[in-house]
């Protein structure tokens, strides 16, 4: 299963289920279904191994602003330096031979316009975090907001590290929401998938509980407690106050 979520409330926003012959690099595929379904007013944030450049024409075609790492091995030619450190680049279709990818990295130089379906202007963030090894680790985010006026560099790197909000969110619903270890009770695929959606569903449920709590009290909803949430409300629902 991939999912979007949103790092503030943790909810699942998208979905795509697949049978596990796929996770042998199923995510890419999965996360292929999600693309079109992009709100225009979204920053979609993914972790390096996401980028292809289909995917990225996709993603980008809805109006969504793109924030993703991409790996060390790809190129990615320095057009100009911005005032906050980040820098003008270029993706170009893995189609375009030599003379032709280098035709339009000059014209983006220039900052001419580019047919879409050959290459896109973004903008690169740079950074060097420590390592666990004792090495810096160079972190590469390109992105689709390209003007440090709309989103400063800083504040994009500061947005990236909220991803990691989506691996809590998994742990939420694995650990505390469904049990470790706990095998899904359906014999078929079908009833299978109409679990996990049910799952996905009770997450959402009470992320929406979490987030109206939080507002209520004027703090952030990482701070209320998500198993105590659950313990909240499976005494509410066992409780004789909740009407069959």
């Amino acid at each position: 299963m991939v999912t979007v979520s949103e790092s503030a409330s943790h909810a699942a926003v998208l979905a795509a289920i697949g049978p596990f012959a796929l996770k042998a690099g199923g995510e890419r595929a999965l996360a292929r279904r999600l693309y079109p379904e992009l709100k225009g007013d979204w920053l979609l944030i993914a972790d390096r191994g996401f980028y292809d450049w289909r995917d990225w024409c996709t993603a980008a075609g809805t109006g969504a602003a793109l924030l993703w790492r991409f790996k060390s091995g790809i190129r990615l030619p320095v057009l100009e330096i911005l005032p906050d450190g980040s820098y003008r680049s270029v993706l170009v279709t893995p189609k375009a031979r030599a003379a032709a990818r280098q035709e339009l990295i000059e014209a983006a130089r220039a900052g001419e316009a580019l047919d879409l379906a050959r290459a896109r202007h973004v903008r690169v963030i740079e950074y060097e975090i420590p390592g666990r090894d004792g090495e810096d680790e160079l972190i590469a985010l390109v992105t689709t907001i390209t003007s440090p006026l709309d989103a400063p560099a800083a504040a994009l790197a500061a947005a990236y590290h909220q991803r990691w909000e989506h691996e809590t969110a998994n742990a939420q619903l694995k650990t505390f929401l469904r049990g470790p270890g706990r095998v899904l009770r359906p014999q078929s695929p079908d009833m299978i998938e109409q679990e996990i959606w049910g799952y996905l569903l009770a997450r959402y449920a009470v992320s929406a509980l979490i987030c109206t709590a939080a507002t209520s009290a004027g703090i952030d909803p990482d701070r209320v407690r998500f198993k105590r949430t659950i313990r909240a409300v499976r005494r509410r629902v066992a409780g004789p106050a909740f009407s069959p």
